[in-house]
């Protein structure tokens, strides 16, 4: 489990609800997490990424002529762009730039950037593995007119040599960085699609990487004890959701990558768990009902910030209670009021206390539902690192955009 100082686990499983594991053991599990480490040191390999003897395909000196940059615009999608996001929204405090993230075809952003009397003193970075993601060419493409890319302005991001995006940088004699084809989008945390952006943004990417692999030898008997009893509710069928609910303001976009990597990971051949977002206490005035007393076929994650309360005490003006009590406070105790719920109504949880909000503490985060993940996989029988139905959908779009432009 991630460091302790950083991060505590609170578990909770209701041992009479979920039983069967599947023959799955502590001794299991151990050999899982044995292979795994074995594994960072394996070149072409999802995880050789956790390594400290890891070698980025950048340098650094090389990069630093585009952090005199005030704004960056980042064009990419799904978990090409997500990572980085995730990273900035957790550690907004410490860049003082300007950041725009493009992540879909949002008509209203590109005409807005359009409308940039600057735009050009902006830096570009273009992010697509395959570089081929339609998207992605096609916001280029809208940006043109008035985004004069060029060497000065831009950065691209790709592991394809020969896709349309390569040939564009060549073109206009852009930097290219290439990212390795073996890294999926959404385990690509600690390699060039997230941290080159999150460097140029300001962000220690070396404290991101720094504590990635500690939970494997602090904490392996809690990180086992935790997969069995997930492996207990993703055998049991039970289940048909799982809740991401945050207290912890700036992770709204690690939730959306933890989305990303648990539906493309494990939803397939009939198999997999929809993972939803929500965001307390906002939706305790909308979905919290239907949480606690609709369908038992929930599991549920619950993020919460444990950190020095910096706000001074005042007098409240309404209720005696919240006299001395901040957002905080209130925020805490809406969550306390929440697990003893999940408690008494017998629905599993596992409550994730954040202590620091720093980039080990990400690291440590990231790496652990990395783990968790590629687990699930094994245990499911399914290969957690493709997306075929993503793959057919593109395949598609691109055959019905050939067609529409031939006539």
């Amino acid at each position: 489990m991630p460091n302790q100082q950083n991060i505590n686990f609170e578990k909770f499983i209701p041992t009479n609800k979920f039983k069967d594991s599947k023959g799955l053991n502590k001794k299991k599990i151990s050999a899982f997490i044995k292979k795994t480490k074995r594994s960072t040191i394996e070149r072409k390999n999802v995880f050789h990424s956790f390594s400290k003897n890891f070698k980025l395909n950048f340098n650094l000196n090389e990069l630093k002529k585009y952090k005199k940059f005030k704004r960056i615009i980042t064009i990419g999608f799904g978990g090409s762009i997500l990572g980085a996001q995730s990273i900035i929204n957790f550690l907004e405090k410490k860049t003082n730039k300007e950041l725009i993230f493009i992540n879909n075809l949002d008509f209203g952003q590109i005409k807005r950037l359009n409308q940039f009397k600057d735009l050009n003193n902006s830096l570009f970075i273009i992010i697509s593995k395959s570089g081929n993601t339609v998207e992605v060419l096609s916001i280029i493409d809208s940006l043109k007119n008035k985004a004069k890319f060029n060497k000065q302005n831009s950065l691209v991001i790709t592991d394809n040599k020969k896709s349309n995006l390569s040939t564009f940088a060549k073109k206009f004699e852009i930097k290219i960085i290439f990212h390795r084809q073996y890294i999926g989008g959404r385990y690509s945390i600690f390699s060039e699609t997230s941290l080159v952006p999150c460097y140029l943004m300001g962000i220690n990417i070396f404290k991101l990487r720094k504590n990635i692999l500690s939970f494997l030898n602090k904490k392996k008997s809690l990180i086992i004890e935790n997969l069995i009893n997930l492996s207990k509710i993703y055998n049991s069928k039970k289940i048909n959701s799982i809740v991401l609910l945050s207290y912890c303001q700036g992770l709204e976009h690690f939730l959306l990558w933890c989305q990303q990597l648990i539906a493309e990971s494990l939803g397939k051949k009939g198999k997999g768990i929809i993972p939803l977002i929500s965001i307390g206490p906002r939706d305790h005035h909308s979905l919290l009902q239907l949480y606690l007393d609709g369908p038992k076929d929930n599991f549920f994650y619950i993020f919460s910030f444990k950190g020095k309360n910096k706000n001074k005490k005042t007098k409240g003006f309404f209720i005696e209670a919240l006299n001395d009590a901040s957002m905080y406070s209130l925020q805490e105790n809406q969550k306390k009021a929440m697990i003893s719920l999940l408690k008494n109504k017998n629905i599993p949880f596992l409550s994730v206390e954040i202590k620091k909000r720093n980039e080990e503490t990400l690291g440590e985060l990231f790496s652990y539902f990395i783990l968790e993940t590629v687990f699930m996989g094994e245990n499911l029988r399914i290969n957690p690192f493709n997306q075929p139905a993503v793959e057919q959908l593109k395949i598609l779009t691109k055959k019905y955009l050939f067609k529409n432009n031939r006539k």
